[in-house]
């Protein structure tokens, strides 16, 4: 069997910074005897940069520890603006389609969502292959956009809306990573029996908990200050300014750093904002793979999620989230909902109001006073997180879920 990812934002953990989910499951795709192509952007989601030289034609091929990579022409505009961010994502909703239809044999066509327009483009190829449609639902779009204010247009909401649900409509099978996905898409009329529900997560064995990150601590000078770690893209939804607003509060208190760990739309201004506030406590140290991301979790005393404070957020599992609680750091949560649930079952960190910058500040000051305390919430959160969010798990029950689709259209 070959599985078909249309994918604008795959990433391996050596080549850049971004989830690795696919890439994990894909392996264990390969390890049940089967194979992955996957129809990727040559530039980067993040940074908005050429990671591979294959922009010039329509695709360029790779293997990525034995996963086929088909990097697909994507036109270099993703951070100029909210309409060529649009651009970008049509121009590769085109190349795409055109790749995988030359990309050889597939017996799962499998899209993912956000960015939607990849998901077009996956329902475009199954239905020319005659192939199942496996649709991922890995943010609720529309619904976010709209609800943080990007996405303003009546009759773009309204279009946008109607290529939802063409798109719920048209799906052999739905995937969703988080429970209140689920839950939105039965409202929206999907039957029950139509979608799964395989969680974000982690492989705890890509992160030592016993690891303290000392090559790290000595590059960044991070001496034997206790060390908050926010790692993830810089964009409008993860409420970066909070940060800062909570870091202004912490100035004097000279035992405590701050590092911002990754990369993207809002980096320059961020940057400009912590300069004019004088933050002399803020790192940022751009985006690194996740192969060197578990050294900067190992560095750190504790981590940090935030997102912007807005009701459709408390729907979401975030990745970042997985990755602290495997590496045994304790959590500082600025995000209501179920991903406030799985912190609170385990113990494994504090949970602040979003958008409270105040109670932040005062939540890292307290544990900074108490490492013991912060210790035994990474504990936790990592027992926690083996138990209940294994990445290996779920990677079996995505590998019955494509084999189920794959031999339910052999017998038809």
């Amino acid at each position: 069997m070959n599985v078909l990812l249309i994918h604008q934002a795959f990433v391996s953990p050596k080549d850049g910074a971004g989830g690795t989910r696919h890439y994990e499951l894909a392996q264990h795709v390969m390890q049940a005897g089967h194979s992955m192509t996957v129809v990727s952007s040559p530039l980067n989601y993040l940074s908005g940069k050429s990671d591979e030289a294959g922009e010039s034609g329509l695709f360029t091929e790779q293997n990525v520890d034995g996963i086929r990579v088909l990097r697909a022409y994507t036109y270099p505009s993703l951070h100029k603006s909210f309409v060529w961010r649009i651009v970008s994502f049509l121009s590769f909703m085109l190349s795409s389609l055109l790749t995988a239809l030359r990309s050889g044999p597939a017996d799962v066509v499998m899209g993912t969502s956000p960015p939607i327009f990849q998901a077009v483009s996956a329902c475009l190829v199954a239905k020319l292959r005659r192939k199942p449609f496996l649709l991922e639902v890995r943010d609720l779009w529309p619904e976010f956009a709209v609800d943080m204010g990007v996405l303003t247009n009546p009759a773009l909401i309204r279009l946008a809306r109607r290529v939802e649900r063409f798109l719920y409509r048209n799906a052999t099978h739905i995937l969703v990573n988080s429970p209140a996905y689920r839950d939105y898409l039965m409202k929206k009329g999907v039957p029950q029996r139509k979608i799964s529900l395989i969680s974000n997560g982690v492989d705890p064995e890509m992160f030592d908990p016993q690891a303290k990150g000392e090559r790290i601590r000595q590059q960044w000078n991070l001496d034997d200050q206790f060390v908050v770690t926010y790692a993830g893209a810089l964009g409008m939804a993860n409420d970066i300014p909070m940060i800062l607003r909570a870091a202004e509060r912490l100035k004097n208190q000279p035992n405590i750093r701050i590092l911002l760990v990754g990369d993207g739309k809002e980096r320059a201004a961020l940057e400009k904002q912590a300069q004019e506030m004088q933050l002399e406590n803020v790192t940022f140290t751009g985006s690194h793979p996740k192969s060197e991301m578990t050294e900067f979790l190992a560095a750190s005393d504790a981590c940090l999620a935030t997102l912007q404070n807005i009701p459709m957020f408390s729907t979401t599992y975030p990745n970042k989230v997985f990755d602290y609680m495997a590496a045994g750091r304790p959590t500082l949560l600025a995000i209501d909902g179920v991903i406030r649930e799985v912190i609170e079952s385990a113990q494994g960190g504090v949970f602040v109001q979003p958008g409270d910058d105040a109670a932040l500040a005062e939540a890292i000051q307290t544990l900074s006073a108490d490492a013991e305390k912060a210790r035994k919430m990474g504990e936790s959160a990592r027992d926690y997180v083996v138990q209940h969010f294994n990445r290996n798990t779920q990677a079996a029950q995505f590998v019955e879920l494509v084999e189920s689709l794959a031999k339910r259209r052999a017998k038809n």
